[in-house]
C-alpha cells in the first residue's frame, strides 16, 4: 500500500515537535539522579562487662520494728490532769510521764496508815495482858493477825498512791499520747497511755516465700549460711551497716507459705524508724562469673530478657541472657554473656539486628572509639 504525499501543514507541525521529543530523550539519558549520602553510624554508648564475684542475695520487702515496744499503761484510775512528756522525745527508764489525780489515794493512805497504826496499838496492848492471863491466845493471834492484814493494807494504800505517778518502763522514744489531760482513766483496756520504741538497736522483720526457701544450698535455709543482711532504704541506698539475724523460724506458715525471719541493725543516729518500709537483702556469701549490666540495658521481651551487643564490626547483635536479681542500679546477670562483650546501653529502641553502630565508652568525647577512654580516666 502506498501513501501519497504528506500534507504540508502536517510536515510543518510533526517535525519540530519530533525534534523537541529527541532532544528531550537525550538530555534525560546522559543525566542520572545523584543518590542520597549514606547514613553515618549511630553512635552509641556500650560498656565492656567482665565476670565478677559478688555476694549472693535475696531481696524482700521488710518492715522495721523497735526492738522493744512497750506499752505504757495506767495502774489504777482517775482524772488525767498531767502529760509530763514531750511526745516523740527520747525518755529514761523511771522517768515520769503522765500524772493521775492523788487527792483519793492520799485520802486512802492515811484511812490505811491508821488503820495499820491501831491495829498495831491493840496487839501490843493484848501481849502486855497475855502474861497476866487476862486475854486469851486465841484474842492475842487475832489481834496480830489484824495488824499485819492492815499493814498489808497501808502497803497497798501506799503503791496506788505511787502508781498514780506513771513512770517509763523502759528507756526509748516515745509515742504519741493517746489520752489527755481531763481523760477519766481506767485500768485495764482502757489503761494505755502511749508506747516506748527502744530504736537502738533496731529490728527487721520479714519472710522468704517457700519457693525463695527451696533454691538455697539443701532446699533449706540456715543462720549457718547467711553471711549477713544489708537494707535497701526508700531512696535506693543502701543503709552503711550490715545486720545480723536474730530468729529464724523453724516452719513454714501453712497459710501464706513463708518462713519468717528478724535481722537486727545498730541504729544510733534514729536513721531507722519504725514502721518503716524497707527492702530486706539476705546474702548468702558468693557467686562467681557474675556480670554486672545497667538496668536500662536489658531488654524484656515475649521470649525472656535480652541486651544488644556491638560486636567486632560494630554491628547490633541481639544476645538473650539469664538474670539473677538487681544489685544497686544494675541487672545481675547469671548467663548469656561473656568476657569482653561490648553492651549498648542506650539508643536501644532505634537499633535492629545488623545495624551498623559507632559504640563510645561512657564519658568519652562524641565519635570517639569504644577503645578510647575519657580524659578523666586517663589521668
Amino acid at each position: 500500500m502506498s501513501f501519497g504525499p504528506l500534507p504540508k501543514r502536517f510536515v510543518t507541525l510533526f517535525f519540530p515537535a519530533a525534534v523537541a521529543a529527541l532532544l528531550l530523550a537525550g538530555c534525560s539519558g546522559s543525566e542520572t539522579p545523584a543518590a542520597p549520602p549514606a547514613r553515618p553510624p549511630m553512635p552509641v554508648t556500650v560498656v565492656e562487662v567482665q565476670p565478677q564475684t559478688i555476694p549472693a542475695s535475696v531481696e524482700v520487702v521488710a518492715q522495721l520494728e523497735g526492738a522493744r515496744e512497750t506499752e505504757v499503761r495506767a495502774r489504777v484510775g482517775g482524772i488525767l490532769i498531767k502529760r509530763l512528756y514531750q511526745e516523740g522525745e527520747a525518755v529514761r527508764a523511771g522517768q515520769p510521764l503522765f500524772e493521775i489525780d492523788r487527792s483519793s489515794y492520799e485520802i486512802a493512805l492515811a484511812e490505811a496508815k491508821a488503820r495499820a497504826d491501831q491495829a498495831a496499838r491493840e496487839a501490843k496492848r493484848l501481849e502486855e495482858l497475855l502474861d497476866t492471863k487476862a486475854v486469851t491466845r486465841r484474842d492475842y493471834d487475832n489481834a496480830v493477825s489484824n495488824h499485819e492484814i492492815a499493814q498489808a493494807a497501808l502497803r497497798q494504800a501506799q503503791l496506788n498512791l505511787s502508781w498514780a505517778t506513771i513512770t517509763a518502763p523502759v528507756s526509748g522514744t516515745t509515742g504519741r499520747a493517746l489520752k489527755s489531760e481531763g481523760n477519766l482513766i481506767s485500768p485495764g483496756n482502757d489503761g494505755l497511755l502511749t508506747s516506748i520504741y527502744q530504736l537502738d538497736p533496731i529490728w527487721v522483720r520479714f519472710s522468704l516465700a517457700e519457693s525463695d526457701v527451696a533454691k538455697m544450698p539443701g532446699g533449706r535455709l540456715s543462720e549457718a549460711g547467711i553471711t549477713g543482711v544489708e537494707l535497701i532504704l526508700p531512696d535506693g541506698s543502701v543503709y552503711p551497716q550490715r545486720g545480723t539475724i536474730n530468729y529464724l523460724a523453724s516452719t513454714i506458715d501453712p497459710l501464706l507459705g513463708t518462713q519468717q525471719l528478724r535481722a537486727e541493725f545498730p541504729n544510733a543516729d534514729n536513721r531507722l524508724m519504725p514502721g518503716q518500709f524497707v527492702r530486706a537483702r539476705l546474702l548468702l556469701g558468693e557467686r562467681e562469673g557474675m556480670f554486672l549490666v545497667p538496668q536500662a540495658a536489658v531488654l524484656q521481651t515475649d521470649k525472656g530478657r535480652l541486651v544488644m551487643l556491638a560486636d567486632a564490626d560494630n554491628k547490633v547483635t541481639p544476645r538473650p541472657v539469664q538474670t539473677a536479681e538487681w544489685r544497686g542500679t544494675d541487672w545481675v546477670i547469671s548467663g548469656g554473656l561473656k568476657a569482653g562483650d561490648k553492651v549498648i546501653v542506650d539508643n536501644l529502641m532505634k537499633l535492629r539486628p545488623g545495624m551498623v553502630v559507632a559504640p563510645q565508652v561512657p564519658g568519652a568525647a562524641p565519635g570517639a572509639p569504644a577503645g578510647d577512654r575519657p580524659a578523666a580516666a586517663k589521668s
